[in-house]
């Protein structure tokens, strides 16, 4: 990933950030691939404090399962779809009382040998907020670094999460 499209994606959640101050709205996230890049990039703006309620990374199913995410969604969906996301998503908004919670859940560019539903290059994320939840899948193109599967993610997510904002401005 080129430095322009970096500077693309931190700009994104600069404005996420910025957005969420002016409307005094607050955002956690729980993620596994991502690894608490996405509450990272939005840490990166002055003032962050005032909307970053904490933040999750469960990496492994016993992660999710000990932060509240159903073990019978992971048991009858798996933890690589779209209902284990929304779960992430919905149970992070809940702990923190945030407007928004971010749930992201995949595998990037091997297989997982924990998790027989493994598909590299398949993600799935998800936005919660009072007025739902929306769950997302995206193929992620091969890339040449995990940093660089992770930010290519967030690229996406910022996507959704700015029509989110817009939605509910």
């Amino acid at each position: 990933m080129n430095s322009e499209a970096i500077e693309k994606i931190r700009n994104q959640y600069e404005k996420i950030t910025r957005t969420l101050i002016r409307d005094h709205k607050t955002i956690t996230t729980m993620e596994s691939c991502t690894s608490g890049l996405i509450a990272s990039l939005i840490t990166d703006t002055e003032g962050s404090s005032a909307v970053m309620k904490g933040a999750f990374v469960t990496y492994s199913n016993e992660a999710k399962i000990l932060q509240g995410v159903p073990e019978e969604i992971i048991g009858t969906y798996g933890v690589y779809s779209v209902e284990t996301a929304c779960a992430m998503a919905e149970r992070c908004r809940e702990v923190y009382r945030a407007q928004y919670g971010i749930g992201v859940t995949g595998s990037f560019g091997n297989p997982d040998p924990a998790n027989p539903d493994s598909v590299p290059g398949e993600v799935f994320f998800a936005i919660a907020s009072p007025g739902g939840t929306e769950g997302y899948h995206c193929t992620v193109p091969a890339q040449s670094s995990r940093y660089d599967y992770k930010m290519y993610m967030a690229g996406r997510i910022a996507d959704r999460i700015l029509e989110r904002l817009a939605q509910d401005s």
